[in-house]
C-alpha cells in the first residue's frame, strides 16, 4: 500500500438556518385560479426582463444599477414586488456564477486525467489509485480528440467567466430541451406549454418584520386566509380594499404550524411562494423563515455515550450502534428506500428511512455519525471510463439532500450529527471488521462493516485492527503489541513500519541477557561463573 492521504478530523455538523413548510390551497374558485395565473404570468415576464438586464450588466453591476432596475419594475408592478424580483434575479445570477466555476473545475480535472493517461504507454497499468494507459490505440486516438474538445470548451468557459457572461434559463434547462423531443418526454405540445408557463411564473414575496402577519405583499392570517397585493396593471381585479385580492380557500400547515402561528402573531418576517403543480393540478403555498443557528453539542460530549455509524448506499442505510470504546453493540440495522419514480416519491422514501433511523437513535440517546460525501469530482467519465453502471450509481445517490434532511430532522429531535472523512471507510471496514463480526447466526455485509468503521472514526478510534503475533511471541518485552495506537500518535492510520531484523524481533538462541554460559551444558555442580570446563584425565592404576 502506498502512502495514505491525510484524513480530516471529524466534526459536529452545523444545524439548519432556515425552515420551509408547505400547505395546499384547496377549494380555489375558477376566478381565484384565473387571477393567480394572470399575476404569475405578468410578474414572470417582468422577472425574465430583469434577468436579461442583470446578465447584460455582468461584472459591472453595482448598487446604482440595482436601484435603477428596481425603479423600472416599480412602475409596472409595485415597490415590494420589484424588490422580490430583483433579489431573486441577483440570486439566480450568483448561482449561475458558482455553477460556471464548478464546470470549469470539472473540465480542468478531465483534461488533466486524459493528458496523464495519454502520456502513458498503451495498456500500462495504474498505480496508487490512478488509472493507467488506455487499452488500445483506437481508444487512445478517440481520447486525444476528446482532449482537444474539452480544451476548447474550457477556453470558452474561461472567456465567459472573465467577461462576466452566464447562461440562465428561467423555468429550467431540462424543460426547455424537452420541447425539441416531446415524444421522449411523453408530452404533447399543449402539455409542454402548460408546464413551461407554470415554471416561469413568479409568485413569491419576501417577508418584512413589523408589517401585518410578517408580509405585506402575500399575507396569510392566523385563521388561514390568503390575500395578495395585485400589481398595478391588474388592480381592477381586486375584491378587497387597497388593491388586494382575497382567495376563497383557507390554508393550514400540518408541519410546524405552531411555530408559524407564533411568528405571524408577532409580525415577524415570513416569506411566501405560490406555485402550481401541473402534474397534480393543485396549487400550493410555501412559507419559509430564518431561524437562529442551533447550538451544537461539543464533539467530546457527543462521543461520551457512543453513537450510531451510518453508511449510505444506493438503496438503503446500513447502521450499527457502537459504545464509547468503539465496540459494536447489538445487531446491525438496515433502513431501505426506493429511489425510482417521481421526485416527490424519492423524497418521501428518504424521509421515511431517516425518521426510522432517528427514532432508533432517540431510543438509545446517542449521536449519529455519517460520511461527509461529495461525488461532484467522482462521477466524471474521464475518471471512471467504461464503468457506466458505477457512474450511474453514484449519480443517483441523493447525497446532499439526504445529509441536509438528516441534519434538519435531527436538530428538531435534539440529536447530534457527526460528520467524518469518508477516506478508506469501506475498504478498511471490509478488511478488518466484516469477518470478525460474522457469526453462525449473523451474516455481516461490507456495508455493515463500513458503518462500524465510520462510527469508530467519529469516536476518535482507529479503524484498522493489527494482526496479533503467534501466542508464543506475545510479549511486551519483545516489542509486540496487540492493542491499537493511542489517539495522539501521529501516523496511527498508516501501515506498520518495516523494522529490519527477524520477523518476531525476539532474541536468538544464546543471545539474551540470561542466556548464561552455553558451554556449561547445565551440569550439576557447575554454574555459569565456572567458565570453560574440561574432562580430567583418567586416574592411573598401579
Amino acid at each position: 500500500m502506498g502512502r495514505l492521504r491525510e484524513v480530516a478530523a471529524p466534526f459536529v455538523a452545523p444545524g439548519p438556518t432556515g425552515v420551509a413548510i408547505r400547505g395546499s390551497l384547496k377549494g380555489l374558485t375558477g376566478q381565484d385560479e384565473e387571477v393567480l395565473r394572470l399575476v404569475g404570468s405578468l410578474l414572470g415576464s417582468l422577472a425574465s426582463r430583469d434577468l436579461k438586464a442583470r446578465c447584460a450588466a455582468g461584472l459591472e453591476h453595482d448598487s446604482d444599477q440595482w436601484a435603477q432596475r428596481k425603479r423600472a419594475l416599480t412602475r409596472e408592478a409595485s415597490s415590494r414586488w420589484a424588490g422580490s424580483i430583483t433579489k431573486t434575479t441577483n440570486d439566480q445570477w450568483a448561482l449561475a456564477r458558482r455553477g460556471q466555476l464548478a464546470h470549469i473545475q470539472s473540465l480542468q480535472a478531465g483534461i488533466d486525467t486524459i493528458a496523464r493517461r495519454l502520456s502513458l504507454p498503451v495498456g500500462a497499468k495504474g498505480s496508487q489509485g490512478s488509472p493507467g494507459g488506455y487499452r488500445s490505440r483506437q481508444e487512445w486516438f478517440a481520447k486525444s480528440r476528446r482532449l482537444h474538445l474539452l480544451e476548447d470548451r474550457l477556453e470558452r468557459e474561461r472567456a465567459d467567466r472573465a467577461a462576466g457572461r452566464v447562461r440562465v434559463v428561467r423555468g429550467g434547462r431540462k424543460p426547455l430541451r424537452n420541447r425539441h423531443n416531446l415524444q421522449a418526454a411523453q408530452l404533447s405540445e399543449a402539455q409542454w406549454r402548460e408546464r413551461w408557463g407554470a415554471e416561469r411564473w413568479f409568485l413569491q414575496a419576501d417577508g418584512e418584520s413589523g408589517k401585518g402577519c410578517g408580509n405585506e405583499t402575500i399575507r396569510v392570517t392566523p385563521d388561514g386566509e390568503v390575500s395578495l397585493r395585485l400589481p398595478a396593471p391588474l388592480a381592477t381585479l381586486a375584491n378587497a380594499p387597497h388593491g388586494r385580492y382575497v382567495l376563497a380557500c383557507r390554508v393550514h400547515f400540518r408541519h410546524r404550524g405552531a411555530q408559524w402561528a407564533d411568528r405571524i402573531a408577532a409580525n415577524r418576517a415570513m416569506a411566501y411562494r405560490i406555485h402550481f403543480d401541473v402534474g397534480r393540478g393543485r396549487w400550493y403555498l410555501t412559507a419559509s423563515w430564518q431561524i437562529l443557528p442551533v447550538r451544537t453539542e461539543p464533539l467530546e460530549a457527543a462521543r461520551s455515550g457512543g453513537l450510531i455509524g451510518v453508511d449510505m448506499n444506493a438503496d438503503h442505510l446500513a447502521a450499527w450502534r457502537l459504545d464509547a470504546h468503539g465496540n459494536p453493540v447489538g445487531e446491525p440495522r438496515r433502513f431501505d428506500y426506493d429511489l425510482t419514480g417521481s421526485a416527490s416519491h424519492r423524497d418521501g422514501q428518504v424521509r421515511h428511512a431517516l425518521i426510522r433511523l432517528l427514532h432508533w437513535s432517540q431510543r438509545h440517546s446517542v449521536a449519529i455519525a455519517i460520511e461527509d460525501l461529495d461525488f461532484q469530482a467522482e462521477k466524471t467519465r474521464e475518471k471512471h471510463g467504461r464503468r457506466k453502471r458505477f457512474r450511474k450509481l453514484i449519480s443517483g445517490m441523493p447525497v446532499s439532500r439526504l445529509r441536509s434532511r438528516l441534519v434538519s430532522m435531527a436538530a428538531e429531535l435534539g440529536i447530534t450529527v457527526v460528520a467524518v472523512d469518508p477516506a478508506y471507510t469501506s475498504r478498511w471496514g471490509t478488511q478488518h471488521w466484516q469477518k470478525p463480526l460474522t457469526t453462525r447466526t449473523r451474516k455481516t455485509t461490507r456495508h455493515d462493516a463500513a458503518a462500524v468503521a465510520i462510527g469508530r472514526r467519529a469516536l476518535g478510534r482507529p479503524i484498522r485492527r493489527r494482526t496479533q503475533p503467534p501466542p508464543q511471541h506475545r510479549s511486551d518485552a519483545a516489542g509486540h503489541r496487540s492493542v491499537q495506537a493511542a489517539s495522539g500518535v501521529l501516523g496511527r492510520e498508516e501501515t506498520r513500519p518495516r523494522i529490519p531484523g527477524p520477523r518476531t524481533r525476539s532474541a536468538g538462541a544464546g543471545r539474551g541477557a540470561k542466556a548464561g554460559n552455553q558451554c556449561a551444558h547445565n551440569r550439576s555442580g557447575h554454574t555459569a561463573e565456572h567458565g570453560f570446563w574440561h574432562q580430567d584425565s583418567l586416574p592411573l592404576s598401579l
